[in-house]
C-alpha cells in the first residue's frame, strides 16, 4: 500500500469516527442550542485541541505504550462518562433564556471551550480509535513518525472542524429561530442535558462493565 492511498483510508476511519453521533457531536450541539453560535464555535475549538493530544498521544501509543495503554480503557469510559453526566446535569438543571446568555457563567466561551477539551480528552471513542487504528497506519516505511503525526493531526482537525464547526452552525440557525420564544429555550437546553446525561450513563454502565 502506497503512502497515498494509506492517508486515504485513514481518512475514510477517520471520517466515520467523528460523523458518528457521541458524547463530542452531543456537547457541541446542546452548547450551540443553549447559547447560540459562540458557544457552539468555543465547544468545538475546544474538542479540536482535543484532537491535537489525541494525535500526540497516538505517536507515543504506536512507539511505546500500545501494549499498556489498552488496560485504562475501562477506567477512562467511567471517569469521561461521570464528567459528561455532570455537565448534562448542570444544563438540566438550568434555566436559560436568549437576553441572559451573555451574562451567565454556564456559556461563557472560555468555560465552554475547557469543557470541549476535557469532554474530547475524555471521550473513550476517541482513545479507542486510536490505539485499533494508529498502530496500523503509521509505519516505518512512510518515514518519520512526527511527520506523519503532523498530517494524520492536520486531517483530524480539518474533519472536526468541518463536521463539528458546520453543525454548530446549522444548530445556531435553528437557535435563532425560536429567539421570541425564551420558554423554548429553556426546554431545549434542559432537554439537551438530559440527552447527554442519557448518553453518558451508558456509556458509564459499559466502562464499568469492562473495568
Amino acid at each position: 500500500m502506497t503512502y497515498a492511498e494509506n492517508l486515504w483510508l485513514f481518512t475514510l476511519l477517520l471520517a466515520g469516527i467523528i460523523t458518528v453521533p457521541g458524547m463530542d457531536m452531543i456537547f457541541v450541539m446542546a452548547n450551540t442550542l443553549t447559547g447560540g453560535r459562540r458557544a457552539g464555535v468555543a465547544a468545538t475549538s475546544g474538542i479540536m485541541l482535543g484532537g491535537v493530544f489525541h494525535t500526540l498521544f497516538g505517536t507515543v501509543a504506536v512507539t511505546a505504550l500500545s501494549t499498556l495503554v489498552p488496560q485504562l480503557a475501562g477506567p477512562m469510559l467511567v471517569i469521561g462518562s461521570a464528567y459528561m453526566i455532570w455537565i448534562g446535569y448542570t444544563l438540566a438543571k438550568s434555566a436559560i433564556v436568549i437576553d441572559g446568555i451573555e451574562a451567565s457563567k454556564l456559556h461563557r466561551s472560555a468555560r465552554i471551550f475547557t469543557q470541549g477539551l476535557i469532554t474530547c480528552l475524555l471521550n473513550p471513542k476517541a482513545w479507542l480509535f486510536i490505539l485499533a487504528v494508529y498502530p496500523q497506519f503509521m509505519r516505518p516505511e512512510y518515514g518519520p513518525f512526527w511527520r506523519q503525526a503532523l498530517v494524520m493531526g492536520a486531517l483530524t482537525l480539518l474533519l472536526q472542524a468541518t463536521v463539528y464547526g458546520g453543525l454548530a452552525l446549522a444548530a445556531a440557525k435553528g437557535r435563532d429561530a425560536l429567539t421570541s420564544i425564551p420558554q423554548v429555550t429553556i426546554w431545549i437546553g434542559r432537554a439537551a442535558g438530559w440527552l447527554l446525561v442519557a448518553v453518558a450513563v451508558l456509556m458509564l454502565v459499559e466502562g464499568w462493565r469492562s473495568w
